[in-house]
């Protein structure tokens, strides 16, 4: 509320009407308040990151099952993809055990949604980073099933994401992944950077930097260890962003 409260007294002293004090307080929560992460004790921060630790792995296991077998290659690819996230050794063993538990029979889907939600409503930047790791994995193979979209789209309504959001965010994760480093340029290059940043090709050039600008702060890895992204983990956001980066400067590359 800082934002609200600073703008509200500038925009009094400043016109010296309640309506300029109103408007001050609403630009104050807009640019300050709205993208400001909450504050939370270190307590519940390690809890936060405890959480957010297991759900991933617990839903990684459940997507990899979603066929009902996971696959030598599909053992081997999520090794490797833990091994990308850049995990301890003690967090990578955690990290099988939980995929493990997420795969077996027992598992509970919507236990774990439910045991997720109150982090994800106080957090919506985690939730996307929740939502990039599974759809990362699911893609990993180079395929996404309808089983594995069935589950992405369970996990991503439990957490509060709208169909259309869902849709949005998985075809930007494609995109993105595209401008990761030492990827083969594509012919279709510009079109996938306009898709990265979610925006179309003929988009304003203010509306591209009002979407690019959201985007970086979403996947900004202070914001995200503040929130409860465990500081191991960090690797796939800072990632995300250099592609986001890449897209951005290809588009305004080909607008100069």
């Amino acid at each position: 509320m800082i934002g609200v409260v600073v703008g509200f007294l500038l925009g009094f002293f400043i016109t010296h009407k309640f309506f300029g004090a109103l408007f001050g307080a609403a630009l104050g929560y807009f640019l300050y308040d709205k993208n400001r992460s909450p504050r939370i004790s270190g307590a519940q921060l390690q809890q936060a990151q405890a959480l957010f630790f297991k759900t991933v792995f617990n839903l990684l296991g459940h997507i990899a099952k979603a066929d009902g077998h996971i696959s030598e290659m599909e053992v081997k690819l999520t090794e490797a993809y833990m091994d990308k996230m850049g995990l301890t050794p003690e967090h990578k063993r955690e990290a099988i055990r939980l995929f493990k538990e997420g795969a077996s029979a027992e598992f509970s889907l919507q236990e774990a949604l439910n045991a997720y939600r109150t982090l994800g409503s106080r957090s919506p930047n985690l939730s996307q980073m929740l939502l990039v790791y599974l759809i990362n994995l699911a893609m990993i193979d180079g395929d996404l099933d309808a089983k594995e979209r069935e589950i992405l789209q369970q996990v991503a309504e439990g957490i509060g994401f709208s169909r259309i959001a869902f849709e949005q965010l998985l075809r930007m994760v494609g995109a993105q992944n595209s401008f990761a480093q030492n990827q083969p340029h594509r012919a279709n290059e510009l079109a996938l950077a306009y898709e990265a940043l979610g925006v179309s090709a003929d988009a304003s050039d203010s509306d591209i930097k009002k979407a690019y600008r959201k985007l970086m702060s979403q996947y900004h890895p202070d914001k995200l260890m503040g929130q409860g992204l465990p500081e191991d983990m960090i690797k796939a956001a800072t990632e995300r962003s250099q592609e986001i980066q890449a897209a951005y400067d290809l588009i305004k590359k080909s607008r100069a």
